[in-house]
């Protein structure tokens, strides 16, 4: 295995004018806990990751890098864990993480690039694996054969097709490509990839096709699903497209989770919430929503309110009920966005005219309360608003693991 030479590392950094471990963190462009731990005597680096933190320091790898023999001992060696192993990608504030932690599968990397994300993750488990790092940039062939998982949601990018079908190299520069490209180095048993709604339409659905067709081409047998969480005991609407993959000729049986005969609401998600801070409506906003009732919208509100607050939206068609929107406690909340008070998305409160606090969020995403988020306000809301909701990822994590319980070598 290979460790960080700390001695060595000091003496390279004093040689680049590097005072502390502070500014050699900047300059790699990862957070201080993320370069602590990337120097622990427990952690087996990413090769990508030294090789940055090289070239700041202007030294070869294998000048602070000590090759070491295995030691069987020691828990971040890459080894197969159990059958229920996993890598994340795009891994976000955690929530999809943390749903397949609380359904017993053993996450042995999270990748993001965010240094918010990244710095919430291992704050609330010090213990991860985190690598805050551009995906492209991480080598996952060292995972082969120690994973059956692999996990993430890729944002929808359109594909350059100049008039032929795309192959899979055909999508380099994708962040697709970044996921299949995991799956390919590490021929995982199952994969889960979860998207927005709006790519079962992108392009005419020539997205999503080609999508479908690059994951078959690489070994696998590919169901896809348009899941909303409020079927699955998450207190909110909220539509996403998951993509399964299952390693072709395995008899691998992958069933999406049953949908509930309950639907939560409001009041179930906030009762007791704790108290924290949230951002605020401008006074002109708040003299708007004032006049709209719990479970009301811009329908609610005098004509020629309306018509100035909507604005151009007034004669555009189309139900757009998100707008000026005060949730009721008794039905489920509409999808939560990055930003709580932006136009077109109100999540009023009932009660008060106020968009929901961060803890407020963080109850509809069903994170629990112990779980911090790192960053300013508009940090958190961001983590919190692009998450999977934390129940959603632990039901579809049982899913996982009843369909890896199929697999006979």
């Amino acid at each position: 295995m290979t460790v960080a030479n700390k001695e060595h590392i000091k003496r390279a950094m004093k040689s680049a004018g590097i005072n502390t471990m502070t500014e050699l963190a900047n300059k790699i462009g990862i957070s201080k806990n993320q370069l602590s731990l990337m120097l622990s005597d427990r952690y087996n680096p990413i090769k990508a990751t030294f090789s940055e933190l090289s070239e700041v320091l202007r030294v070869t790898p294998d000048k602070i890098i000590d090759f070491q023999e295995k030691n069987k001992n020691n828990s971040k060696e890459i080894t197969k864990t159990s059958k229920y192993s996993a890598i994340e990608l795009f891994a976000g504030g955690g929530g999809l993480a943390l749903g397949l932690e609380q359904a017993g599968i053993n996450t042995v990397l999270h990748v993001d690039n965010d240094k918010y994300c990244c710095d919430t993750l291992s704050k609330n488990r010090p213990n991860w694996n985190v690598i805050c790092s551009d995906v492209s940039k991480v080598d996952f062939k060292p995972y082969r054969d120690k994973i059956n998982i692999v996990t993430g949601g890729f944002p929808c990018q359109a594909f350059s097709y100049a008039g032929k079908k795309l192959g899979f190299e055909d999508t380099r520069g994708t962040l697709f490509y970044e996921f299949a490209r995991c799956v390919k180095e590490t021929e995982p048993l199952v994969f889960v990839a979860e998207n927005v709604r709006g790519l079962i339409s992108h392009d005419n659905g020539r997205t999503l096709k080609t999508i479908v067709d690059i994951f078959e081409s690489l070994g696998y047998d590919i169901q896809t699903k348009l899941l909303n969480a409020v079927n699955y005991n998450v207190p909110q609407k909220r539509e996403r497209i998951v993509i399964v993959g299952t390693k072709k000729n395995t008899n691998i049986k992958f069933e999406y989770p049953k949908e509930s005969t309950k639907i939560k609401t409001l009041r179930d998600a906030l009762k007791n919430v704790p108290k924290s801070e949230g951002q605020a409506y401008s006074k002109s906003k708040q003299e708007v929503l004032k006049l709209v009732p719990p479970g009301g919208c811009w329908r609610n509100l005098p004509v020629n309110i309306q018509k100035s607050y909507m604005g151009k939206s007034y004669t555009s068609g189309g139900g757009r009920t998100g707008m000026a929107r005060r949730i009721s406690w008794d039905e489920p909340c509409l999808t939560l966005t990055c930003s709580p008070s932006q136009k077109q998305t109100e999540r009023c409160h009932p009660d008060e005219t106020r968009p929901f606090t961060v803890r407020e969020y963080a109850r509809i995403q069903t994170f629990p309360d112990d779980w911090e988020f790192v960053g300013g306000m508009g940090q958190q809301y961001k983590q919190i608003g692009n998450a999977v909701p934390v129940e959603l990822g632990r039901q579809i994590g049982i899913q996982i693991k009843k369909a890896i319980d199929t697999y006979k070598e």
